[in-house]
């Protein structure tokens, strides 16, 4: 009896099963996690990560527990990103304004960077917020950061609530900040 596919014909046949597997499997692993954009959709506000870093300035570190009972904009950045350099200004003119209050503040976390590169960008937009150094990357890691910029916005009692992956403009931070500064 002949088959009717040659040996070749059925091992090609299996490779390119065996990579099509490989690559679905790949995708899935490589999904970012969407558990904390899952729970805001929900309207559900968990903790934020708690951390420690160092001050991009030197002189000692700083804990996100620190700032409790502030609205905390959390943004990670890097010195090497361009859309962080376009949302630097912006970011500045909602801290000062927030910060005003007491009851709020910018808090910035540099990642994967050159300090010195980092410390040359926050004089080059004259960034007065709080900023942090997390060279490893490790925090935004915990905070499931798929790209640079992103912000969170963390309520009084520590919990996340808003999320944009990208650059903040102006209508975010309206929308999800305010109401949280003047009690929502």
């Amino acid at each position: 009896m002949r088959l009717p596919f040659s040996p070749f014909a059925v091992t090609a046949m299996l490779g390119v099963l065996a990579l099509v597997g490989l690559l679905a499997y790949g995708l899935v692993q490589n999904e970012p996690d969407r558990g904390i954009e899952r729970s805001l959709e929900r309207g559900q506000r968990e903790e934020a990560p708690a951390f420690e870093l160092e001050r991009l300035s030197g002189g000692g570190r700083d804990a996100l527990a620190d700032y409790r009972g502030k609205v905390v904009v959390l943004n990670f950045w890097g010195s090497w990103c361009d859309p962080c350099r376009t949302e630097s200004p912006l970011l500045e003119r909602w801290h000062r304004r927030i910060s005003k209050r007491g009851d709020g503040t910018v808090l910035g976390v540099d990642a994967l960077d050159v300090s010195e590169d980092a410390r040359d960008f926050v004089r080059e937009f004259e960034l007065s917020y709080p900023m942090l150094k997390d060279r490893e990357g490790e925090v935004p890691s915990e905070y499931g950061v798929t790209g640079y910029p992103e912000t969170f916005v963390l309520d009084p009692r520590g919990r996340i609530a808003a999320l944009r992956r990208g650059p903040v403009d102006d209508a975010f931070m309206r929308a999800e900040v305010l109401p949280l500064i003047e009690g929502g």
